[in-house]
């Protein structure tokens, strides 16, 4: 448990051994939390407290925090800021045994075996103030929990510029987990049945943090979720993620999704996603997959100016009068790759309309915005 007591402790005399492997490894994961973009010089240390225990690592970039122990033997307990990289560097290629960190004039020096350097310090006091960790947590079976940010997290926009599309709405209803995410070409919605009831929650988390929880939570089968304020906290692994709450209004998901359509059919999922997979080869500089659909079959073509072109034509249980749709090759693939089912539906209106992918099975929505098609 992290000793929220550390959070304003800025005395400097520290002294704390450790092993070298349990430090390197704890070091490794907050150091994924330093900020690489700030001008803002503490944002790329590392907080070190000793404590009777051991040592408290933490680091920020003031929108994901990550914080972890690892057991040791403290002398003298205190509180420094080291850069990261450089502590990271070090740690990794030191000897295996015992490692001593303590403090000297504004240094934080490194001994191990024969090997001994000094790292110039931040200013203890000028690390952000981290939210607390102690709120009453609710366990989340993991499986669950990746599953569906796995399944939604593509659909998430990089585009800093629309800060709510970089996030995930995440929203328990009793037993059901709901998550969605959109980046205005595709919109991507899981709903997820529980063991148990989650907590009361329904808020816009940053997807880069879900991302990295992931990656934390990779094998594990719980995951406790506390929420402080406007920031929401993980618990797997003896690891703290805490993350801010994304302000603002997610679009309506109800809305977004349309109630009719014009055509409804299965299609094999493995079949297609490697037809759509072969023919994205060819579909370079934004040129869009065609998908022609005639009686019987559907064909998936794809042409790029001084690249070539390219044309598949598989069976499919389609009737009526002749369709073509374009879609972008990336997205349509990430669509069918978020299906776990051997069949896939794909719904359609017209060439104008979004498409959606889905499966009778799975409580699992897709739709994706179509390109106008040349010609």
């Amino acid at each position: 448990m992290i000793d929220t007591d550390t959070e304003t402790a800025v005395a400097r005399e520290i002294r704390v051994t450790c092993d070298r492997d349990d430090l390197a490894t704890r070091v490794g994961v907050v150091a994924r939390a330093v900020s690489s973009r700030s001008s803002v010089q503490v944002l790329s240390g590392i907080r070190i407290s000793a404590t009777e225990s051991g040592i408290e690592l933490a680091a920020t970039d003031m929108e994901l925090s990550l914080r972890t122990s690892v057991a040791g033997t403290t002398a003298a307990a205190g509180t420094v800021v080291v850069p990261a990289k450089l502590l990271s560097d070090i740690v990794r290629l030191l000897p295996a045994g015992a490692v001593e960190l303590s403090e000297q004039d504004n240094t934080l020096c490194v001994t191990a075996g024969a090997y001994s350097s000094r790292l110039n310090t931040y200013a203890a006091e000028d690390f952000p103030k981290l939210p607390p960790v102690d709120a009453q947590v609710t366990a989340l079976d993991a499986t669950s929990l990746l599953d569906t940010i796995e399944r939604v997290s593509r659909a998430a926009s990089r585009d800093e510029s629309r800060p709510v599309l970089t996030g995930i709405l995440v929203r328990f209803e009793g037993t059901t987990l709901v998550m969605a995410a959109t980046d205005s070409y595709r919109l991507s919605v899981k709903e997820t049945a529980l063991p148990q009831a989650g907590p009361e929650l329904e808020a816009i988390i940053p997807a880069r943090a879900l991302a990295e929880l992931q990656r934390l939570a990779a094998g594990a089968e719980t995951v406790d979720l506390a929420v402080h304020e406007n920031h929401v906290v993980f618990h797997v692994g003896g690891v703290w993620l805490t993350t801010r709450r994304i302000d603002g209004q997610f679009p309506d998901v109800k809305k977004l999704l349309p109630e009719t359509f014009e055509v409804e059919l299965s299609v094999p999922r493995a079949e297609l996603l490697e037809v759509v997979r072969r023919a994205a080869v060819l579909a370079q500089r934004n040129t869009p997959l065609r998908l022609c659909f005639a009686e019987g079959e559907l064909t998936v073509s794809a042409q790029s100016q001084d690249v070539g072109e390219t044309r598949e034509t598989m069976p499919v249980a389609y009737t009526g009068e002749p369709l073509e749709i374009g879609f972008n090759a990336d997205f349509l693939r990430e669509g069918l790759e978020s299906v776990s089912t051997d069949d896939v539906a794909l719904k359609l209106i017209n060439p104008l309309r979004p498409g959606l992918i889905t499966a009778d099975s799975e409580a699992f929505w897709y739709l994706i915005m179509p390109i106008r098609l040349a010609g």
